[in-house]
């Protein structure tokens, strides 16, 4: 009989085993592929022509604008993102779920019309075209923080709900003024969903190609849009690998910081979950914080709204004056004029919900079996490693090029059992394999804030492993979460990750006990597309792209 170690050990691989095989032929295969069309010449390895590429002058400044615009839309997301992710998930307020469901509406919008709300925001026409940024990098930058902010308060707030507040109340009333509270207490047990979600954003940034090719064209390149034009206009595969390493060993880098950073003590300890409580006058600035976000996500949304509704007045020319009309919304019916649309929209948004529904259910299933193996206590060195280098693999879809990932397929994915080019399930599997990461994110914060008491409690009352995670852990992540944008689907949103199997504990009990008793009341129950120049249909369609 093996020793316990040892059936730990293979619990783990049980549960990582299949979605390590999916992440094994269907990302790292293509991509090595790739890399090996842009680095074999005539047969032989070449790296010298790779060490060629990265002296160009145009791909020094491709990785420089990468590098600089990725952090400066990653501290501007965090630094936008923590007050409103501590007013919408630790007060309580009138609004607040329509404001959090406001300021994640973002992050479900395709990029492309996410460059487009700008460009029509910042334009010469648009109600900011003053400002003069309309094809500046600064537009690019606003674009790239729009769009990733909801990251940073989804994942930081379902951490911060879940933190007791008894700690920071303790340190209050011993004299510690707010900014110690928050240095000594909060922030060392919100670290660590800190810095994944301000990973999660470099990645996304560093890998955006709507929002960068929109709004910046040709003369301001990111890594993901140069590999994309290198590939497909320029065919030039060796430029195209040269980028893809540089990517794929900044983002190896950039996960090994962030799995030092993210280290705490004992994450379990402060992960009690109390109801959130009215603001006080303390709050104002989160408050005020939240409410000038919220005005920074509503104007382009707003202004895209508001542009699909003008149409040009009859007889008049293309500059004439506009009117309010649904013109634009009842041609969406058909293609347009001039065949703008290659197929109506009613038609689109049927193939788009069914490859969404379709990458849902995959990237849930292989990011729950992830995120279990991620969040369960770790009883030795070895355990400990293992998961630390599931953590990192499972990210590196994040920060490999679509594009890269997308030709992958085409020359590797060609011969039996495997060639899937003409399938349709090989769309919805590669938005899985991009959403699989932000599905781990988002689920190990709300299950490591399960109290571990429960599981214990389910075990000693007899629950098998299968019994103690539908009574215990499936409560908790239930319900659904947040809409990821167009390469990533529908995740589950927990409501109240430790309060889900609970409900709402009386303040003068303990949580872990009443937690506790709950648990064992349960387990003693038996049973139980391509764009238009029909500028009206394009300007109609955008904002049902978000639908």
């Amino acid at each position: 009989m093996l020793p316990a170690r040892g059936r730990r050990l293979l619990g783990i691989a049980a549960l990582a085993l299949l979605p390590a095989a999916v992440l094994g032929v269907f990302f790292l295969l293509p991509v090595s592929g790739m890399l090996a069309r842009g680095l074999v010449v005539d047969g032989s390895f070449d790296p010298g022509a790779v060490l060629d590429v990265l002296a160009r002058p145009r791909t020094r400044r491709v990785l420089w604008f990468t590098v600089w615009s990725s952090t400066a839309a990653t501290v501007l997301a965090v630094l936008l993102g923590l007050p409103a992710a501590y007013s919408l998930h630790r007060l309580r307020w009138p609004g607040r779920r329509l404001v959090r469901a406001c300021l994640l509406v973002p992050f479900v919008l395709p990029t492309v019309v996410v460059g487009v709300a700008f460009r029509q925001l910042l334009g010469d026409a648009g109600p900011l075209g003053f400002l003069g940024l309309d094809g500046t990098p600064w537009a690019i930058l606003a674009g790239l923080v729009f769009f990733n902010v909801a990251v940073v308060i989804r994942a930081v707030g379902a951490a911060w709900e879940s933190l007791d507040s008894r700690p920071a109340e303790a340190a209050a009333a011993l004299g510690a003024t707010p900014a110690q509270v928050f240095r000594t207490v909060t922030w060392p047990a919100l670290r660590p969903a800190v810095v994944s979600s301000a990973s999660v954003v470099f990645l996304f940034c560093a890998t955006a190609f709507g929002v960068v090719l929109t709004l910046g064209g040709l003369r301001y390149s990111s890594v993901e849009t140069e590999i994309y034009l290198l590939t497909t206009e320029l065919l030039d595969l060796q430029a195209a690998a040269a980028l893809s390493i540089v990517q794929l060993l900044a983002v190896t880098a950039l996960l090994v910081l962030a799995g030092r950073l993210r280290a705490v003590p004992d994450p379990t300890v402060r992960r009690t979950t109390s109801a959130p409580r009215r603001p006080r006058r303390s709050d104002a600035p989160q408050l005020l914080a939240t409410a000038v976000l919220l005005v920074l996500v509503a104007a382009p949304v707003l202004t895209l709204v508001v542009g699909s509704l003008r149409v040009v007045e009859p007889g008049a020319g293309a500059g004439g004056p506009r009117t309010w009309s649904l013109e634009n919304y009842r041609a969406l019916s058909g293609s347009g004029d001039n065949q703008a649309l290659l197929v109506p929209v009613t038609e689109a948004l049927t193939t788009s919900l069914r490859i969404a529904v379709d990458a849902t259910w995959m990237a849930l299933l292989l990011g729950g079996l992830l995120a279990l193996v991620l969040t369960r206590r770790s009883r030795s060195r070895t355990e400990r490693r293992v998961r630390s280098v599931l953590d990192g693999l499972f990210m590196l879809p994040l920060g490999v090029s679509a594009v890269t990932l997308g030709f992958g397929f085409l020359i590797t994915l060609d011969q039996p059992p495997l060639d899937l080019r003409d399938s349709s399930v090989l769309i919805p599997l590669a938005q899985a394999l991009v959403a699989l990461p932000l599905v781990v994110r988002t689920l190990v914060p709300v299950l490591s804030g399960v109290d571990d008491r429960l599981r214990q409690a389910a075990a000693s009352l007899g629950a098998g492993p299968v019994r103690t995670l539908l009574t215990v852990d499936l409560p908790v992540v239930w319900r659904p979460q947040m809409c990821i944008r167009d390469r990533c689907p529908l995740l589950p949103r927990p409501s109240r990750p430790a309060h889900a199997a609970g409900g709402h504990l009386p303040p003068h009990r303990s949580p872990g006990s009443a937690q506790l008793r709950h648990g064992a009341g349960r387990l003693r129950r038996p049973g139980r597309h391509h764009g238009a120049g029909d500028a009206g249909c394009g300007a109609a369609a955008r904002p049902l792209g978000g639908c």
